[in-house]
């Protein structure tokens, strides 16, 4: 299976926005209209699909979602990028084409949190490369160096390496009104810190291997299926794993029972390292969230990496699923490179 990139996106592409998941309130249309209207000053012709409605936690039914992603995914449209998570995304698995998909011209798909439930088993049955990055609702928002925007990304062509690290600042307790503020593009860092070494590891960290990861609480319930299967990927590859995982907003205690689970699933076989979103879900009264992860994962023997901007907390280190990456770390330097390749 070779890993396909979308082509790079050019000003005049189009984009589609749609919401495989949970769609927008009235009280929020507003957001969603500045957020549109800022790809649209970029130069980007923006198709806004059917299935948005925020009623119910699902958009739409989910033959209409799935329909609707399908046909974006197929259609000359460059990017698709959902407004933000939700909770069922899980839904569209068995409606969506994957052999369709694998033949398809990629189309880059951008998101993060119940997202990631389409992006990684995308890219791990097809061979598309997919983006875990900011949602539309936060695509208005400023990008810290030497982070870099999902659209910086997905408009690099094929073959390019660039390199991503800690900025050193975060939000704490997003989120934002942007029901009476729709048009806010500037987060209040609150927050800092560097990314942290949470195995007991001294030797300097420099390893390499294909990215793949996501939403704990979401892609949990794939584990151990054929659409979460990092074995059948890795072989097609014939290459080791970079991992990036992060916890969205439930206890330490089941994101511990979760990590157990996909260990004994297979998902973390054959990873060179470790990466673990900062996040900003609880504790348990005797478990960390770092504690947690250790509990689950420490026995793998491979490097583990925390405060990654990958998770929930702003800002986000956008992760193209497929790519080679190079994750180098010690106490005076630590970057994650990325191969569209």
């Amino acid at each position: 299976m070779e890993i396909r990139y979308p082509r790079r996106l050019r000003p005049a592409d189009i984009i589609g926005v749609t919401a495989p998941s949970s769609g927008i309130s009235k009280q929020l249309q507003g957001r969603l209209d500045f957020a549109v209207q800022q790809l649209r000053d970029r130069g980007f012709v923006v198709q806004v699909g059917d299935c948005l409605d925020g009623t119910s936690h699902i958009s739409a039914p989910v033959k209409q979602r799935a329909e609707e992603l399908m046909r974006m995914l197929w259609t000359p449209i460059k990017a698709v990028i959902p407004p933000w998570g939700g909770e069922s995304a899980i839904d569209l698995i068995p409606h969506l084409d994957f052999d369709a998909l694998a033949l398809a011209e990629p189309t880059w798909f951008v998101g993060y949190s119940d997202i990631s439930t389409l992006l990684t088993p995308i890219t791990l049955r097809t061979g598309m490369a997919t983006l875990h990055g900011s949602n539309l609702m936060d695509t208005p928002y400023g990008i810290p160096e030497p982070l870099m925007s999902w659209i910086d990304i997905a408009s690099l062509p094929a073959g390019t390496t660039f390199r991503q690290a800690s900025p050193g600042i975060h939000r704490v307790n997003d989120w934002d009104d942007r029901e009476n503020t729709p048009e806010v593009s500037h987060h209040v860092w609150n927050g800092d810190g560097l990314w942290e070494r949470l195995d007991q590891g001294q030797a300097d960290v420099n390893v390499r291997g294909r990215m793949i990861g996501g939403c704990i609480e979401t892609m949990v319930n794939l584990a151990g299926t054929p659409y979460l299967n990092t074995k059948a990927f890795r072989d097609a590859q014939n290459d080791s794993l970079i991992v990036y995982i992060e916890a969205s907003s439930v206890a330490a205690t089941t994101i511990c029972r979760h990590l157990h689970g996909m260990r004994l699933a297979g998902f973390f076989d054959g990873a060179t390292a470790i990466l673990v979103g900062r996040t900003g879900a609880p504790d348990s009264p005797t478990l960390t969230q770092a504690e947690a992860v250790l509990d689950a994962l420490g026995t793998l023997g491979v490097p583990i990496i925390g405060n990654v901007e990958c998770g929930h907390v702003p800002p986000q280190l956008p992760i193209a699923n497929g790519a080679q990456g190079h994750l180098f770390f010690n106490e005076k330097e630590h970057y994650l490179e990325q191969t569209l390749a």
